[in-house]
C-alpha cells in the first residue's frame, strides 16, 4: 500500500513546539516539587521550568510576528482561509500542499523549497545556464 504523506502547516508546527515547551516547563517544575527535600535542587528545577516557559513566550511572540507577514489565502481543497509562510506550505485545516510560486506548481511537495540554500542553488544554476 502506498503511504500517504502528511504535511503540516509551518505556523501550526511552531505553535505546537511552543505549547510543548510550556508542558515541559511545568513537568520540570513538578520534578522540582518532588525534590523539595534538597532545596538547591528544587530551586534549580524551578528556574529551569520557568526558563522553558519564558522561551515558550518568546517563541509565541515570534510566531505572532511571522503570522502577521504570512500571506492569507483560501485553500482550494477545503475552501477555508489559511496562511502561508514561504514558497510552499500546507493548509492549516486539511493539510493540502500549497504554493503561490508558478515554477513549483505540479512539482512534488518538498519543504526544501523554502530554504535559503535552495534559492541560492537555483540562482547559481540560472546564472550558469545564461
Amino acid at each position: 500500500m502506498g503511504e500517504k504523506l502528511v504535511y503540516k502547516n509551518r505556523i501550526n508546527r511552531i505553535r505546537s513546539f511552543a505549547l510543548s515547551l510550556i508542558f515541559i516547563g511545568i513537568g520540570v517544575m513538578y520534578i522540582g516539587i518532588l525534590l523539595k527535600k534538597t532545596p538547591w535542587l528544587m530551586v534549580t528545577f524551578f528556574v529551569l521550568g520557568v526558563l522553558f516557559i519564558i522561551f515558550s513566550t518568546v517563541v509565541y511572540f515570534w510566531i505572532g510576528l511571522l503570522s502577521t507577514r504570512a500571506i492569507p489565502i483560501i485553500c482550494p481543497n477545503c475552501e477555508k482561509p489559511t496562511k502561508m509562510l514561504g514558497r510552499v506550505d500546507a493548509c492549516m485545516h486539511c493539510r493540502q500542499p500549497l504554493t503561490l510560486d508558478k515554477n513549483l506548481e505540479g512539482k512534488e511537495f518538498d519543504e526544501k523549497y523554502n530554504s535559503a540554500a535552495y534559492r541560492k542553488q537555483l540562482k547559481k544554476e540560472k546564472q550558469q545556464s545564461e
